[in-house]
This record gives C-alpha cells, structure tokens and sequence, in this order.
C-alpha cells in the first residue's frame, strides 16, 4: 500500500512476484466474518455460505465496476497463498512443529499435517493435500512460495495453485456477490467479474474500518483472529489502502497509525503468548520481515 496522504501507511513488503493471470476470470446468506468468536465450531459455521480470507482479500483488491485487481499489483498472489496458510492453521488442519530445548524461530519451524477432513473450499483442499504428501515437510515462508510457483526448482512447479483468482472469483460469483462479464483490451478479450452485491464488500471494508478505529483495542490478542489476519494479509497483498481510502482524512490518519502499531509488533513475541495462533503469526512473520 503506497502513502496517499500525509500520515498515511507506506507499504513494507511488496511480497513476491505476481503469479496468477490479472483477469479472473444463489441465493446464499453471506457472512462476512465467520468464526468472530474463534471457538465457534465449523459446523456451526458450515450452516452459511462464508468468505474466505482468501475471498475477502480478492474483493478488497477488486475494482468494483471493472471487475479485475490492478495490473501493476504484484503483491495479491503470494498474499492469497498466506491466507490459505492461516485458513487451514485457524480451521486446525495445520499447525508448527513444537520446538525444543533450543527454540526455532517462526520462519525455520515445519508445517505439521494434522487433519485431513475436507475444508468444503476446493482451494484449501488441494493446500491440504499437497502439505499432507509432502515429506519432508517445508516452513511457511517456503509453502508461500510453492504455493505461488516462486521456485528455481522444476521438480517443484507441481506444487504450484495456478490460476486462483480466476477460481476465487467464480466462488464469488456462485455465492452472489460478482458477476461475469466479457471485455475487449484493444488486443485481446478478458472474462472480467464486477462487484454484483455491493453491500457483502462493504461490509468486509467495513470490518476492517472499525477494527482500527471504533472497535481497535489496542491489543492483537483481543482482536478477533480473523479480523486481524484480514489486515495483515491485506497489506502484504497492497489492497489495504483501497477500504481506507474512502475515509476522511482524520479517521485516514488514525488507521494507518494503527495499522503501522500492528506492523511494528515483533511476531515472535506475539506468538508466544496464551492462545496465539502460531501458524497466523508465521505468516505475518513472513510477509514483515
């Protein structure tokens, strides 16, 4: 995210490079943010069709009358690999190999396999299963990479997601919210999928507005764990700028101020703490590093 206005949050990571294709390509009760109490169970939670953080970055970064994410963002695909991360480790499918004597840090420790029951997200599916077959097992900063096809290796390229926000897109599009349009550049035609149920991304920018300002507690561990991965990972994937952008320029200030305590915070130490989520932290490691 680049600084706009005076006081605003200069972007510190601009995460790796650019993987999927920019295009992307019912009547369902839409949630915007599940699990808020983080101990609700899934099947509680699978009674409703929800957003994903996946989901909820794409709309963040989608332009909402042109139906694509910016072409000069080469952020959004390494970010939407970190959301699947902290899916699966906030769904209790993964987790950190627990450390010894000598502890390790967040970035060196192996994602663990722990549960192999579908997600009900075909996505987070396949993340699964490719985490679950690997052996030896890899580090988060490293499945962020596989995952996005960042490797020299071409024994590696199976471990690729390709075109994920093409497919992220046409989930959105079956639960309501986008649309699916077809578009001439000049040189060539491009399946595009505008914003079709304004009111589900507002209420995602809407989240991520009041968790900094009327709702912001001034401490991580009392945020909701979801809420805060969604402005982390927003960030590292530069479309967090687009739900502070409509703010005044007080509110703007104060947002990005927050955001920047937020950056500022030493995940090593946050994730030591009663009821952390190691995985998430690890995550957020990689992208602030």
């Amino acid at each position: 995210m680049t600084q706009r206005r005076s006081g605003g949050l200069v972007q510190r990571n601009k995460g790796l490079a650019q993987q999927d294709a920019p295009s992307f390509g019912d009547n369902h009760k839409v949630i915007t943010s599940p699990d808020q109490n983080d101990e609700e169970s899934e099947e509680s939670m699978d009674k409703q069709t929800r957003l994903t953080l996946m989901e909820e970055v794409l709309l963040l970064g989608l332009k909402d009358k042109e139906g694509y994410t910016s072409f000069w963002n080469d952020c959004i695909s390494s970010g939407l690999r970190g959301c699947m991360m902290i899916e699966l480790g906030l769904r209790g499918r993964v987790d950190l190999e627990k450390t010894g004597m000598r502890r390790k840090s967040l970035l060196n420790r192996k994602v663990m396999f722990l549960n192999e029951s579908p997600t009900g997200d075909t996505i987070l599916d396949e993340a699964q299963k490719l985490i679950k077959d690997t052996d030896p097992q890899e580090t988060i900063p490293t499945w962020i990479e596989l995952l996005s096809g960042e490797t020299w290796n071409p024994l590696k390229l199976k471990y690729q997601l390709r075109n994920v926000r093409e497919r992220l897109a046409k989930n959105l599009v079956e639960k309501g919210v986008l649309t699916t349009e077809k578009q001439n550049f000049l040189l060539f035609d491009m399946t595009t999928h505008p914003v079709n149920d304004g009111q589900i991304k507002q209420r995602v920018v809407k989240k991520v507005q009041e968790s900094v300002l009327t709702r912001w507690v001034n401490d991580p561990h009392r945020m909701d764990k979801r809420t805060l991965a969604l402005i982390y990972l927003a960030h590292s994937s530069d479309v967090l700028e687009n739900a502070f952008a409509p703010l005044n320029d007080e509110d703007y200030d104060l947002a990005t101020k927050r955001v920047r305590e937020l950056l500022d915070l030493d995940p090593e130490v946050e994730a030591q703490k009663p009821n952390a989520n190691e995985v998430m932290w690890s995550v957020i490691a990689s992208f602030i590093k």
